[in-house]
């Protein structure tokens, strides 16, 4: 599990093509610090397995679905990817309970910079947007945050000064895709209560 408080921006260092996937080797100082195979490190969200690591730098593979269901696949040598390791049991939650799980993808749509913080719009797809409350929690691009504004396909939020130098969506301009994780409690609420009134009808 995560938390979506993004650790170190790194980068993608190489990428070779496997076919049916593609293995990534990033650079993150950070988060490599007593890696070891096998372990878990969220790369704009997406929840990846180390394969190999050597220095500062691992690799990981990502198989066709994910490329096609996360924005991976736009990844070329020199991307800048938010990092983040597994929260460990008995940390603070900085942030709110991420999965690693892309929910979908969305790109960004505007940007309006106030005096100390941006306003960052951003497209939802239509079969997500019913998770999406204002002042609730939603992930971009691994990146817990609040939403200001939920439109029925699209949401906005604001973005302080360190999220913006620390991570990509400093960097992001209208037209670039990001991955979104919605709350997983509320995707539970809703099949809990659509289980109920499934129930209530026999």
């Amino acid at each position: 599990m995560f938390t979506g408080i993004v650790e170190e921006l790194g980068e993608v260092t190489a990428v070779e093509n496997l076919g049916d996937a593609s293995r990534f080797r990033l650079r993150g100082p950070v988060v490599t610090e007593g890696a070891q195979h096998g372990d878990s490190i969220a790369v704009n969200g997406v929840c990846l397995t180390v394969v190999e690591h050597e220095g500062d730098e691992f690799t990981a593979d990502v198989m066709d679905e994910t490329l096609k269901r996360s924005s991976l696949g736009a990844l070329g040598v020199g991307s800048r990817v938010n990092l983040e390791r597994p929260t460990a049991v008995g940390a603070r939650l900085g942030g709110h309970i991420v999965q690693g799980h892309v929910d979908g993808t969305g790109q960004v749509l505007a940007r309006t910079p106030s005096e100390n913080w941006e306003i960052v719009k951003v497209s939802l797809p239509a079969e997500l947007s019913r998770y999406v409350v204002e002042k609730g929690s939603i992930t971009v691009d691994g990146i817990s945050l609040t939403v200001v504004e939920a439109g029925p396909d699209h949401f906005t939020v604001s973005l302080i000064p360190t999220t913006l130098a620390l991570t990509t969506l400093g960097h992001k301009q209208p037209g670039d895709p990001v991955n979104l994780e919605v709350d997983v409690i509320a995707k539970y609420v809703e099949r809990l209560l659509g289980d109920r009134a499934q129930g209530a009808t026999k």
